[in-house]
């Protein structure tokens, strides 16, 4: 694809986030294998770690729609090419069971394959996450 449908899906992908879209619609964006990637410790938050399938970015939608309240999501850029989107933004999540506030600048990698996302790598503050959904 080229940069500007990757750009196009990249911002279909984050209108769907954020609209409420059911969980099959969002991965319906993505290949069958997609290649899920949240570093961090895989211990306290069901969708941290690497994890292969559309059902990684299913569970992610389902249980954070449980687990975190989303306080603010600001995206500040959307950077396109050929075969990747790169998305920078800032946000704000309170995660339910602990009350606690997670506040961290983050950059999204998403590649293509075809018209589909093929991977999705979130890079945050693992730190912070992990420590707010602590006891």
């Amino acid at each position: 694809m080229n940069s500007q449908k990757n750009l196009h899906l990249a911002q279909q992908f984050l209108e769907k986030m954020g609209s409420g879209a059911s969980a099959e619609e969002i991965a319906a964006l993505c290949t069958p294998d997609l290649d899920w990637n949240i570093p961090g410790d895989t211990g306290v938050l069901p969708w941290i770690g690497h994890k292969t399938g559309r059902k990684a970015l299913s569970d992610f939608v389902r249980d954070t729609q449980t687990m975190v309240e989303r306080v603010s999501f600001d995206i500040k850029d959307i950077l396109a090419n050929d075969d990747r989107a790169i998305i920078l933004g800032h946000l704000q999540t309170r995660i339910s069971a602990t009350g606690k506030l997670i506040v961290t600048a983050f950059a999204i990698a998403l590649t293509f394959s075809g018209a589909q996302i093929a991977s999705f790598l979130m890079l945050e503050d693992s730190f912070a996450v992990s420590m707010a959904a602590r006891h």
